[in-house]
């Protein structure tokens, strides 16, 4: 029998594309949210769709594809820039991380994510049961630049509220460009995220090689 994954574990050279953006629908994507959250000020989304492309870069989840998204919440930042943020999806290639991160109350489904990129140009498409749901185009320059902090993300298991802190540490490819993110499933519940028209960027970067701790702290969380 294997043993049990226990927390923190650590993953680091993925390959990540998180952007934050305006939605077409904010009614719909804040319906989305349990009480007593609510959404940020900007109304703005997060998705983060990455590839970990070797087991050796975890400590215990193995190689894995990871899509997650949600609102980012009014009042609950990480620090003076990162919102606090909830997961709605999460749509994870890795039965053994799914299983391990719905012990911590995230939405954790089955789901692939491929990043591929051709000189500037990277393309990110998240699949459900093998159909493309979302496609993500961005040009990314060579400069890389350091960043680091945490990530602030809150999860839900029956009445009991989760408030998980997650630090990394990155270069960041600069400049980047969005050129388009199409959600190409009207009958997938994660079209309620979907961006607004134009296009409308709060917050956004690329690594191709991310590191961080899962969680790095997890404590329960009380609404004051």
């Amino acid at each position: 029998m294997a043993s049990k994954l226990l927390p923190p574990q650590l993953v680091t050279g993925a390959r990540l594309l998180i952007l934050c953006y305006v939605p077409a629908d904010p009614k719909a994507a804040a319906a989305l949210l349990p009480a007593p959250f609510k959404p940020a000020k900007n109304k703005a989304i997060f998705l983060n769709q990455y590839v970990v492309d070797k087991a050796e870069y975890t400590s215990g989840f193995g190689a894995y594809s990871l899509t997650y998204a949600g609102p980012e919440l009014d009042g609950l930042n990480a620090d003076k820039v990162v919102q606090g943020r909830f997961w709605t999806h999460y749509l994870n290639s890795s039965a053994k991380m799914r299983d391990y991160v719905k012990e911590r109350g995230v939405p954790a489904t089955p789901g692939e994510t491929t990043l591929v990129q051709r000189g500037k140009r990277i393309v990110a498409t998240t699949f459900d049961k093998g159909k493309p749901i979302i496609r993500t185009t961005v040009q990314v320059g060579k400069k890389l630049l350091p960043a680091h902090g945490q990530l602030r993300y809150f999860s839900k298991i029956g009445d009991t509220i989760l408030d998980g802190r997650f630090p990394y540490v990155l270069p960041a490819a600069d400049p980047m460009k969005v050129i388009s993110m199409e959600f190409l499933d009207p009958k997938h519940s994660i079209y309620a995220l979907r961006p607004a028209s134009p296009f409308k960027l709060t917050a956004g970067l690329y690594t191709p090689s991310g590191t961080f701790c899962y969680p790095g702290g997890q404590d329960l969380w009380q609404p004051k």
